[in-house]
């Protein structure tokens, strides 16, 4: 026998003093709750396109210091499936995607510059 579906006595609603007031809560607190309503919670692909936004900005930046080479094209594929799959973030997806470029262009000004990929703070 399921506890939840136990009812109470039922409440004298009229009597030789007339309606009485507390049968109308009683009565209220009897009926069956409404279901509460389920908590608007993030789809998963959502969420996953979230997070390949936030790694697409994160190594977009990072990328300009170093290994320009692997992290540009990285954050350029990510920030590109974080927007093709509908994320919330979308302009830091696409700050990803502008620092991805901008580790390309980093990377072919440094190799036409002086023919190599290798660069320093240092003069």
């Amino acid at each position: 026998m399921r506890t939840d579906t136990l009812v109470r006595p039922a409440a004298r609603t009229s009597g030789p003093a007339g309606p009485d007031p507390a049968a109308g809560e009683e009565a209220a607190e009897r009926r069956p709750e409404e279901p509460a309503a389920p908590q608007a919670a993030a789809p998963a692909g959502t969420r996953d396109a979230d997070g390949m936004a936030v790694a697409a900005f994160v190594l977009g930046l990072t990328g300009l210091l170093v290994m320009n080479i692997v992290l540009g094209p990285t954050a350029i594929v990510l920030a590109s499936l974080a927007l093709l799959r509908g994320t919330a973030r979308r302009g830091r997806a696409l700050l990803g995607l502008g620092l991805g470029v901008a580790d390309l262009v980093v990377l072919a000004v440094l190799v036409t510059a002086n023919g190599s990929v290798v660069w320093g703070f240092g003069g």
